[in-house]
């Protein structure tokens, strides 16, 4: 079970903060939509992304080549509502920007694939 002091102490780096924001503001993404939008080192994003997962906050899933991320079906609702709070109150405007600018990001494909085959 995630402790508050887990939670907190995850947050308390840019680079896994803002990889939780942006997952929170986009559903899910792959490494290297985070490495386009925080523009960092791929090794760098799945160390962070490596920690998170073990303590519980995000899960992955495998998807052809790509690895998607998202926030854990299992993350309490006080962190997903910590989560939220944070995201109303910050500018994620350089993030954002960088992430859309990305030609074929996988999570869209991904996501147009699924609504395919289950024809929405």
């Amino acid at each position: 079970m995630l402790t508050p002091e887990q939670f907190f102490r995850a947050l308390s780096d840019t680079t896994r903060l803002n990889s939780l924001l942006l997952m929170e503001q986009e559903g899910r993404l792959c490494v290297c939509e985070l490495v386009q939008a925080l523009d960092l080192s791929q090794p760098r994003i799945s160390r962070h992304l490596g920690q998170l997962r073990d303590q519980g906050i995000v899960q992955d899933e495998r998807q052809g080549q790509w690895v998607h991320y998202r926030l854990s079906e299992d993350l309490p609702d006080w962190a997903r509502e910590t989560l939220r709070a944070v995201l109303a109150s910050r500018d994620l405007g350089g993030l954002t920007e960088r992430l859309t600018a990305m030609p074929k990001r996988p999570s869209l494909v991904a996501n147009q694939s699924l609504q395919h085959n289950e024809g929405v």
